[in-house]
């Protein structure tokens, strides 16, 4: 998965690169999110780690993908702003460290394995501090048994969350509001749905 990622930040541009989505826009700009330390986890080419560092937030920003982080590293370096990007796995951290007031991650936990969602919870909990706010965007729908089949043999190993498993997988560490989102659309992806949650 790694090495197909990082083909293609080399080649091409992912649909998911250009800007910081609506939801974490709002919030920051109506105060739901506050700056302070703050971790992207799964940052691609940067869009969202640079938004937040013109917000007054102090960003530390990961991907495993080495063409995802240098691009990014260029875009910031245009934008005039300081963003700490690190070459790194995030269901395997080894060069971050300490606990963060705010962790986002767009569209990266819904794209792992059942064992790497696993990893990347007991990374994220340990993350994150009481009171730390995650900021999850995933694609969320009832998953097809063709759609299942479908992202076996695909590089990714993820397709979309279901309904219901944000919460069995985060409620033992986390409070969890679900603050955006659509389902049963008619176009592919089926739905989505951004969550705001706690840790206690």
């Amino acid at each position: 998965m790694k090495a197909f990622y990082d083909l293609w930040y080399r080649v091409g541009t992912p649909p998911w690169v250009g800007h910081a989505r609506s939801t974490l826009v709002e919030m920051v700009q109506t105060g739901g999110l506050l700056p302070g330390r703050t971790i992207d986890l799964g940052c691609g080419e940067g869009d969202i780690a640079i938004f937040l560092a013109e917000h007054g937030f102090q960003v530390t920003a990961v991907d495993f993908a080495p063409s995802a982080i240098a691009k990014a590293r260029a875009k910031a370096s245009d934008a005039g702003v300081d963003v700490d990007f690190v070459i790194d796995d995030i269901t395997t951290l080894a060069t971050v460290s300490g606990t963060f007031d705010i962790l986002v991650d767009y569209g990266t936990f819904d794209d792992l394995s059942t064992r790497q969602r696993a990893a990347y919870l007991d990374q994220v909990t340990s993350l994150a501090k009481p009171g730390s706010k995650l900021l999850l965007w995933c694609f969320e729908w009832e998953v097809k048994t063709w759609e299942r089949l479908a992202s076996a043999i695909l590089p990714v190993t993820g397709i979309a969350l279901q309904p219901g498993e944000v919460e069995r997988w985060f409620s033992s560490a986390f409070d969890i509001k679900q603050v955006a989102g659509e389902t049963g659309l008619k176009t592919w992806p089926r739905g989505w749905a951004a969550y705001l949650m706690t840790r206690r």
